[in-house]
């Protein structure tokens, strides 16, 4: 079964960042995801074209938390990933970004074959509201 999507966003110069995961999906969900996603994965011997074949690496884990690696909350959890080429595009909804990456996890909402995978960058992210603390707190 498919237990999340990571998902990704451009930036300029091109590079896909992982940014977070949606995985908001009822069991049956889960299972039909597998075969429908089937077309979409990157097999052993182009694994090393994906953008985040660098994760396979134990090394890419010593200094960030990546998909892949070990559980915070649980260490028998299998967190294995599979590449599944950077050709599909989903519309989330999210609550809060922190930095780059999604504070939590986001709700899936569609498919979107309108998009080229390419168009989706931290440019189109709804920019929340600024404000000064101090003068919130000073008021």
């Amino acid at each position: 079964m498919v237990g999340s999507l990571l998902l990704g966003l451009y930036d300029d110069a091109g590079t896909l960042h992982f940014i977070g995961v949606s995985a908001s999906f009822p069991m049956k969900r889960r299972a039909e995801l597998v075969e429908e996603l089937e077309p979409y994965r990157m097999g052993d011997e182009v694994f090393s074209e994906h953008p985040w074949a660098e994760w396979a690496r134990a090394e890419a884990h010593e200094g960030t938390r990546l998909p892949g690696g070990q559980s915070r909350w649980n260490a028998g959890k299998d967190m294995s990933w599979q590449p599944l080429r950077p050709d599909l595009v989903v519309e989330v909804a999210y609550d809060h970004m922190q930095g780059t990456r999604l504070r939590h996890t986001a709700q899936f909402r569609r498919w979107r074959t309108d998009r080229d995978p390419r168009s989706c960058t931290y440019d189109q992210l709804e920019e929340p509201v600024s404000f000064d603390i101090s003068t919130v707190l000073s008021g």
